[in-house]
């Protein structure tokens, strides 16, 4: 929501105006303020299976992949995910590309997106199989872990099983915290036997339950109605304006399209078709 300009805007606006029109047409075809012989990317430095510090998660091996077609090194500047990271990194010019910005949004410019995926129902292996929606009766008077504001609670609602979810606070900035991150506190949960099931971002769900050491179920939510959407196209974001780096990076995202497919194949990302709600085959997308 935009704020009411203060003084000092309308006055810069003003100043604005008095501009001739051929300086704004100059200024539309500056050249973008980004750095031409490093990738500069914005990332969190703990938040498995994102991305980490080590640049071990799956959007910085993206990201070295980006590097590696522009032929240029790879740089991070780090920051922990929270209100106001897009201001922070972007917004200040310390970095010039997030990895992973959902299509569409409002903060940043978007690339082309690079993947589709959806929210998931994770479940102990053995138990509560065979589900593969949130309307399942199975599911009533069970305590389901997911993360509060995410889509699914909106649904969760419609359905009647807020009583017994048990939502976890979107962000975890407490420096004595177990687990890096909300989505691995929930699948520890899950897995401590805490609650019954989870309902997560699926990107995170797979590499997490993998990862937990208790067999679970990863099952893509594809059955809900279009409202809440519970599956989104993830690109890259740039800087507002930014229109000939977006239009490079889009070069690079059709190019290594297949080597970005087998990164997010290897941290089990749930891929789904570009427009219908199902998985994606190999090759396929």
């Amino acid at each position: 929501m935009s704020s009411p300009a203060s003084s000092f805007t309308r006055t810069l606006a003003l100043c604005a105006l008095s501009m001739t029109v051929a300086q704004g047409a100059a200024a539309q075809h500056l050249p973008d303020t980004v750095t031409t012989d490093v990738l500069r990317v914005c990332g969190d430095p703990g938040n498995m299976p994102f991305s980490e510090r080590k640049e071990d998660g799956f959007e910085n091996k993206i990201a070295a992949i980006i590097a590696d077609e522009l032929k240029v090194k790879l740089r991070y500047y780090w920051l922990t995910q929270g209100p106001g990271f897009v201001r922070n990194t972007l917004g200040t010019g310390l970095c010039d590309l997030i990895i992973g910005q959902a299509f569409g949004s409002d903060l940043v410019q978007t690339t082309n997106p690079y993947y589709r995926s959806s929210y998931t129902l994770v479940t102990r292996a053995g138990e509560l199989d065979g589900i593969t929606a949130l309307d399942d009766p199975r599911l009533k008077g069970k305590a389901i872990g997911v993360i509060a504001g995410t889509p699914p609670v909106n649904r969760m609602g419609d359905l009647g099983l807020v009583s017994t979810m048990k939502a976890y606070a979107p962000y975890q900035l407490d420096p004595s915290r177990k687990f890096q991150t909300v989505g691995a506190e929930i699948i520890g949960a899950l897995a401590a036997k805490e609650i019954d099931a989870a309902v997560l971002w699926g990107p995170a769900a797979g590499w997490l339950a993998k990862q937990s050491g208790t067999p679970m179920t990863v099952v893509p939510l594809l059955k809900e109605p279009p409202r809440p959407p519970m599956a989104y196209r993830i690109a890259m974001g740039v800087r507002l304006g930014e229109n000939d780096w977006k239009r490079s990076l889009n070069t690079v995202l059709r190019k290594r399209k297949s080597d970005i497919d087998k990164v997010l194949r290897e941290y089990d990302v749930p891929l789904l078709d570009d427009e219908e709600s199902k998985l994606a085959e190999p090759n396929e997308r």
